[in-house]
């Protein structure tokens, strides 16, 4: 890249907004101007980018987004919702981490290692997947193109982090009360999550499963360009600090080995095979916090079905599943000229 770029971020203070500044230092990504905006809480907070401090704005109603190539958004879907529209309008790009976008036909929702050709068709606004859905679709595209995949079941293991950072606290104290003795008091989740699996992310809804569920479903299809595929998923929280994980079970129109998927699978850009059961070397939480690598193991050949492949993924949700997935887009769109 021979030119420098202005960057803006909403949220510039949260667990993902810090994230996206560590991401463009660690990358190089070459920032020209830097704002920073989050809200009336954090205004005059000083964040350290590049070995300069910046000051925090307020976002407003007015706040004026001309000058700069890309907005990175990482806020609640209605602050989304009120300021990608004005970023477009003034002929910036906006990259929103939130679900406000993430279903409309006229905008991108993209994973760069799948499907950065739909870049090409944004109009201002560019979404990225929700944080699960992301190490899934990386690892299904590549076998996908080796035989079409029919019918997809994923259950889902998410960190607290995928909550925010009130959400990382909560389970910090309730730890802490538990070594005690004390008694766990619930606030940011339903129930206490210290020692506990909480198997319900997002809003119920009248179908039995929750919003977060329906979302792995709809932006699996909307990715892979495969609005028919059969997609279920069960969407769990877990006392993990960081990353998510997945179990995958997928069938496909030709049978799929584990010899085969590892074959397809090794070369994969961003994708790391770690499978050995009977040393117990697999992918764990750990393995991904503070990484970009999508870590797949416990690849095997569905026992219950001839054309079916089992795989468990987990990947950083903070990095991969937000923050350097939108470095990546932007990265993108500047090797195709879309800036």
């Amino acid at each position: 890249m021979s030119r420098s770029f202005g960057i803006g971020v909403v949220g510039a203070t949260g667990a993902v907004g810090r994230e996206f500044l560590s991401v463009m230092e660690e990358r190089n990504f070459p920032v020209g101007e830097l704002r920073l905006w989050a809200s009336e809480r954090s205004r005059g907070k000083q964040i350290e980018f590049n070995g300069e401090s910046h000051t925090v704005q307020v976002l407003a109603d007015d706040t004026d987004f001309s000058g700069l190539d890309f907005v990175l958004i990482s806020a609640s879907g209605s602050i989304s919702r009120a300021v990608a529209p004005r970023v477009a309008a003034a002929g910036v790009v906006a990259i929103d981490d939130s679900s406000a976008f993430r279903y409309d036909d006229d905008v991108p929702l993209v994973v760069p290692e799948v499907n950065a050709a739909d870049l090409q068709e944004h109009k201002g606004i560019v979404a990225i997947p929700n944080c699960s859905t992301t190490p899934i679709v990386q690892v299904l595209a590549p076998l996908h193109e080796h035989s079409p995949v029919r019918r997809v079941i994923a259950d889902t293991y998410q960190s607290v982090s995928g909550a925010g950072g009130s959400a990382m606290g909560e389970l910090a104290e309730q730890s802490a009360a538990m070594s005690n003795g004390a008694e766990l008091e619930p606030d940011v989740f339903p129930h206490p999550i210290a020692s506990n699996l909480i198997p319900s992310i997002d809003d119920p809804r009248d179908d039995g499963y929750s919003k977060e569920e329906w979302k792995v479903s709809a932006e699996t299809r909307k990715i892979m360009h495969i609005p028919e595929l059969a997609v279920s998923a069960t969407c769990v929280r877990v006392p993990v600090f960081r990353a998510h994980s997945a179990a995958v079970h997928a069938e496909f129109s030709d049978p799929i080995d584990a010899e085969l998927a590892r074959s397809l699978l090794e070369d994969v850009p961003g994708v790391e095979i770690v499978d050995d059961l009977a040393a117990e070397v697999y992918p764990m939480p750990m393995t991904a916090e503070g990484n970009d690598t999508t870590w797949v193991g416990r690849l095997r050949q569905d026992m219950s079905h001839p054309n079916g492949l089992v795989f468990w993924v987990v990947s950083d949700n903070l990095r991969k599943g937000a923050a350097t997935n939108s470095i990546q887009i932007a990265e993108s769109m500047i090797e195709q000229g879309l800036v």
